[in-house]
């Protein structure tokens, strides 16, 4: 079976991630909220340990755990505190819990440095469900809800105006970043979630002249991305995860520099 062979598991493991935190990036980059995603991220390693101690699902856990700090970052910006500040907080705070619980677990061998960084060739068919199967609802959500989201996110008193509920939406976008959190830990990491949501969004920027076409320029750059990065971490033998943040990264340098050219051609 093609299912077999680890090296297949975890290419679709990482274009089934990619798809899924490419569009969803570009809502992340709109709204500047990149320390966002490294909070929802960073609970996911306490969501982790609250799973081993109870001998639940570990997805299960890093859903719910994401969601609730997702839930409680957009409940406490804005309340006296500037929102860098809160999210610092919170996420840096959340991560040394969680990592703290998992030395205090007995008898579970644990693996702290594959959710920091991810282990995407140990991906099975279960995960690969999993991985799959969230992906698809983050699609959904996003494709249903993309103009009021994008109305939201652009002018909240326009969308007020036409009966969209900015509160709603930002829910809407904080629900899909908690489940891409849950089902990119085991591909990416915790450290590195929020690398792979904002890069291949930045990467499509100076390509893309409307929104939508930007959404679907950052998915085939995270495919992309995510192809590379498997292929030059077989061929080199690094670290999956990190090599995949390293192929967006350079893609991104890529996309600079065209953006650069371009600006000083129309400026002659």
């Amino acid at each position: 079976m093609m299912l077999d062979d680890f090296m297949t598991r975890a290419a679709l493991a990482g274009i089934g991630t990619a798809l899924a935190a490419a569009p969803l990036g570009c809502f992340v980059v709109w709204r500047r909220m990149a320390y966002f995603g490294d909070a929802t991220a960073h609970a996911a390693i306490l969501g982790i340990a609250l799973s081993l101690a109870l001998n639940l699902p570990i997805f299960a856990g890093a859903l719910v755990v994401a969601l609730c700090m997702a839930t409680l970052v957009t409940a406490l910006v804005g309340r006296g505190r500037g929102a860098d500040t809160v999210l610092g907080v919170l996420a840096h705070s959340a991560l040394a819990f969680g990592l703290v619980g998992v030395s205090f677990l007995q008898g579970v061998r644990v693996d702290v440095m594959a959710f920091l960084f991810g282990d995407i060739l140990s991906v099975s068919r279960g995960d690969l469900g999993i991985i799959w199967g969230g992906a698809a609802l983050v699609l959904a959500l996003v494709a249903w809800r993309w103009t009021a989201l994008l109305t939201a996110t652009l002018d909240p008193d326009l969308a007020r105006a036409d009966g969209i509920d900015p509160k709603r939406e930002e829910l809407i976008l904080t629900i899909a970043l908690a489940v891409v959190v849950a089902v990119a830990i085991k591909v990416i990491g915790a450290l590195l979630i929020t690398a792979l949501l904002i890069i291949p969004a930045a990467s499509a920027r100076p390509f893309a002249r409307t929104p939508e076409a930007m959404a679907m320029i950052a998915a085939a750059l995270a495919v992309g991305a995510a192809w590379a990065g498997l292929r030059a971490s077989y061929a080199l033998d690094t670290p999956t995860g990190p090599t995949i943040v390293c192929a967006s990264a350079i893609l991104f340098a890529a996309s600079s520099v065209y953006a650069g050219v371009r600006a000083r051609l129309r400026s002659q």
